[in-house]
């Protein structure tokens, strides 16, 4: 009873038609979704699931868990009760799939098993029963499904390398006379088996594993296993997936479409996954099995083929299809094998799709009454609206198409042309722009293509690796071009007799399929077009245009958060304002102090008079005021957040090293340094060890007499100046680096007094707030905000600080080791830090409103741009937001993604 107890409480089995789709964590998305479909009554071959807490506690130690075996027995005996069929039987052998699933969608990144079962016994009466009545007619797929088993159990479980298996196969074929895998026979195929098994023994010690248990077991344990490959981990990096979900194992009875003309398999989208269009979408390849078909190994026929090819299976895969995108209310990616002129379904998953598609597919599922704009604003995300914005080819210079093959991701990428994984990376890490050429891509390409601006492949489409990985991280990607004869060892490709070698530059088009030989310039999207105001929705015919207004027009109208945006001169201003910013959240004016500025800089920090001090601050208040007039012009009716100068001054004056070596090479040619003599003693003195924890920011202020009350002057003045215009400016003064209420007070004292001297004549309300970006501003806010009339938290100084990392030198130096390591996630520079950076936003907000309950509280960081910590700031209630001008329609999204998720549509 203890025992059963025991079972029972950890169930780590099921069948297919015990699950459902929404047991994704447990199930995995594959498991889930065949599970999903076995219970709408869809032909699904049998089989059952191995949950991801079985994976866990494996990893966790290292042996399977109790109960797992005979779990996996008692299932195992189902499934042959429910196939007539025996795992291994010499007779009439039945044959499993072992695959992975993980509760997010990993193409390629994990491990699959084919025709476990197999053995030297088994083969021969899979021959007989796969015979369709000639003598020895199933012999060639007998032997086929063998040398495939090997291959990926080799592979995938022994660590094999899969090259020996490929050469061997390049060698049968170059034997016959083919390039075509098709044209091996039976004794071809029985041969190559012989040669894949010296290859095994020669890298395992053993012979293949002869008991299908025991093959079972072993491909099980591989699955597990590969969660923590280094291509998953690469994978979850750069996808955000977290580490601890594990995945699932799903155990299916083989499905053949390698039985002859009349099998075949195929993947198909219920709309075009790169557009979103409406159609018929997919590839299909005859007598193959699914893995050749995503592997890109072999070209795929368009899925439209199929009912010339078998009209019977065509119109019940599209029968299929329309139910599983009613059910699903999405687009729906399928795999699917026909056996026989059968057709199974063997997966599902809500597809994958471009950032174009995305918007597209969600605008049209509201025009058809499936879907509300809640759930459409839900569907899109802010990276999606980003990669948009990306620039397109310009073909008015007509540039050649030296050939096509199929535009599998959209995006128009320029590059030097590299044809390994290793060598895109290295190149990319020198700051050059790369390419990615390959015969087909495979899972261990995936760093290079994550370094690369574009993918190149003359196999596969759109369902291809190559493709499927590509949409998902916004890569472009062309596939499929026939004509490119790729040689990696000679490091070019031929194409329509040109020849290109390693580090040419290519043009690749993602969304034509289009491929040119050199740059291609580029010009701006429709898409940002549409934010500058240049395209008018109303009357545009580019339904992405469309789909943008509709989309981002509803999340303006539900979101709380206002969006502002981070600039310092007029021009930026207005673009930001024309991309939807509702005023200015951060506006550096230490970027007016560069340039021909310079030099007066210089003679304020070489003043050793008041009198000298004064002089240079009297030269920059009417070049300050200019710029803060062209700004408020811009920016009329909305407000602006001007930060007094933060960094330190020595900051604007040449370097330490480079001054002493002028100073020496004169004196050492007896001439006179003139003012660098001065300059350099200058810099000394001001010189810190740590000068991002030195004199700048509110300390500048205080130290340097007349420095912020000339900044606050000319601010003033030039909104006065405005207010005398008939115009609206909205100035707000933001003291920088304050951590103790007195420094802040201070610099109010003497800003109120100029505030009121300057509007006798002209009102001007200007607020007066600080940074919050040391941590005891945070932990003492509510101190602070006695004095403050807003905040705005500098969330890129207060990670710093928090974590006491220098970001100037941590990223380059060791950032990539933690990323590797786990230890972070994503960099906390990119998104923000919700444990610890997080917990003190909280703490500041909550203090800061209880001392004065009408505090306006914003960000000013560049997190104030990055779509997982636009949700953040929702959440702990901010006012707005504020990023750079480009980043203003990604936040005016998320602010309004995140009103429907905190609503919880997404639970739906």
């Amino acid at each position: 009873m203890a025992a059963e107890k025991a079972t029972t409480k950890h169930k780590y089995v099921y069948g297919f038609a015990e699950g459902n789709k929404d047991l994704k964590d447990l199930l995995g998305g594959k498991g889930a979704n065949l599970a999903e479909m076995t219970n709408l009554g869809l032909p699904v071959p049998p089989g059952f699931i191995i949950t991801t807490e079985a994976c866990k506690a494996y990893l966790a130690t290292g042996a399977e868990p109790d109960g797992l075996a005979e779990q996996v027995a008692t299932h195992l005996a189902a499934l042959e009760s429910a196939m007539g069929k025996r795992l291994g039987d010499p007779a009439d052998p039945l044959l499993v799939s072992v695959r992975s699933g993980a509760k997010f969608s990993m193409p390629g990144m994990m491990e699959t098993v084919l025709n476990v079962g197999l053995n030297d016994e088994s083969v021969a009466g899979l021959a007989r029963q796969a015979s369709d009545g000639g003598p020895g007619s199933g012999d060639r797929f007998a032997w086929d499904s063998y040398r495939r088993l090997i291959q990926m159990f080799g592979k995938t479980v022994c660590d094999v390398p899969g090259e020996e298996f490929e050469h061997a196969l390049d060698d049968a074929k170059r034997a016959k006379g083919t390039t075509n895998d098709l044209d091996l026979d039976a004794d071809d195929l029985r041969a190559l088996v012989g040669a894949y098994n010296k290859i095994f023994a020669k890298h395992t010690g053993r012979e293949f594993p002869q008991p299908p248990r025991e093959q079972l077991d072993l491909a099980v344990r591989a699955v597990f296993e590969s969660w923590n490959a280094e291509r998953a981990v690469l994978y979850r990096r750069q996808e955000r997936i977290p580490a601890d979900l594990g995945t699932a194992v799903n155990i299916v009875a083989m499905v053949f479409g390698n039985l002859g003309p009349d099998s075949g398999t195929g993947v198909a989208f219920t709309r075009d996954p790169a557009t979103g269009n409406q159609g018929i979408y997919g590839d299909y390849l005859a007598n193959a099995q699914g893995e050749d078909v995503v592997a890109g190994i072999r070209n795929t026929v368009p899925l439209q083929e199929l009912e010339r090819i078998d009209k019977p299976s065509y119109d019940e895969l599209l029968r299929i299809m329309a139910t599983l995108e009613g059910h699903y209310r999405d687009l729906c990616d399928i795999e699917f094998t026909i056996e026989r002129g059968k057709l199974w379904m063997l997966q599902t998953r809500v597809g994958k799709r471009t950032a174009a598609a995305a918007f597209n597919i969600a605008n049209h599922l509201v025009d058809e009454g499936i879907i509300d704009l809640d759930e459409a604003l839900h569907r899109v995300n802010g990276a999606q609206l980003a990669q948009l914005m990306f620039p397109r080819f310009d073909l008015s210079g007509s540039p050649e198409v030296v050939t096509t093959g199929v535009g599998a991701s959209p995006g128009a990428a320029v590059g030097r042309v590299v044809f390994t994984s290793a060598r895109a990376v290295e190149l990319a890490g020198q700051g050059e722009r790369v390419i990615l050429v390959r015969r087909e891509t495979n899972p261990d390409d995936l760093p290079g293509m994550i370094a690369a601006q574009g993918i190149l492949t003359a196999r596969g489409g759109k369902t291809s690796h190559a493709a499927v990985v590509a949409r998902g991280m916004g890569k472009t990607c062309l596939c499929g071009a026939d004509n490119l004869d790729v040689d990696v060892k000679a490091g070019r490709f031929t194409v329509a007799g040109h020849v290109v070698n390693e580090g040419d530059v290519v043009s690749i088009d993602g969304t034509s399929g289009c491929l040119y030989l050199g740059e291609v310039p580029v010009r701006p999207s429709e898409v940002v077009q549409y934010f500058e105001g240049s395209v008018d929705p109303a009357t545009s015919t580019d339904p992405l245009v469309v789909a943008v207004h509709r989309i981002i027009g509803h999340a303006d109208g539900v979101r709380r958060l206002r969006v502002r945006t981070n600039a310092d001169t007029g021009e930026d201003a207005a673009r930001a304002r024309r991309f939807g910013a509702e005023g200015i959240g951060l506006c550096r004016t230490e970027h007016m102090f560069l340039g021909d500025r310079r030099e007066l800089v210089e003679r304020l920090i070489l003043a050793r008079t008041e009198t000298e001090r004064n002089e240079a601050l009297d030269a920059l208040l009417p070049l300050q005021r200019a710029d803060f007039v062209e700004i408020f012009r811009e920016m009329d009716g909305l407000p602006v957040t001007v930060r007094l100068i933060d960094p330190p001054l020595h900051e604007f004056l040449p370097s330490l090293e480079e001054l002493a070596v002028h100073v020496a090479v004169a004196q050492e040619r007896g001439e006179d340094p003139g003012k660098d003599q001065a300059l350099l003693a200058a810099v000394r003195r001001m010189h810190e060890q740590n000068p991002m924890l030195g004199l700048r920011g509110v300390r500048l202020g205080l130290v340097i007499p007349g420095l912020f009350a000339m900044q606050v002057r000319a601010i003033t003045e030039a909104a006065a100046q405005l207010v005398a215009e008939g115009r609206d400016p909205r100035p707000e003064i933001m003291v920088p680096l304050v951590g103790a209420v007195q420094e802040l007070e201070t610099v109010r004292v003497e800003a109120e007094k100029i505030i009121s001297e300057v509007t006798r004549e002209h009102a001007v309300e200007v607020l007066i707030g600080t940074m919050i970006e040391v941590p005891r501003a945070a932990l003492t806010a509510g101190q602070i905000a006695e004095a403050a009339e807003f905040f705005s938290f500098g969330t890129n100084d207060l990670t710093q600080m928090a974590w006491g990392f220098s970001r100037d030198d941590v990223e380059g130096a060791f950032f990539w080791r933690y990323l590797e390591l786990g230890i972070f996630g994503i960099s906390p520079f990119e998104s923000l830090d919700r444990d610890g950076v997080g917990r003190l936003v909280r703490i500041a907000v909550e203090e800061g409103r209880a001392a004065r309950p009408g505090l306006k509280i914003g960000v000013c960081g560049e997190h104030g741009g990055d779509p997982e910590s636009v949700h953040f700031f929702h959440e702990v209630g901010l006012d707005y937001v504020s990023c750079s001008p480009f980043r203003v329609p990604v936040a005016r999204l998320e602010a309004g993604r995140a009103v429907i998720e905190s609503a919880g549509s997404d639970s739906r």
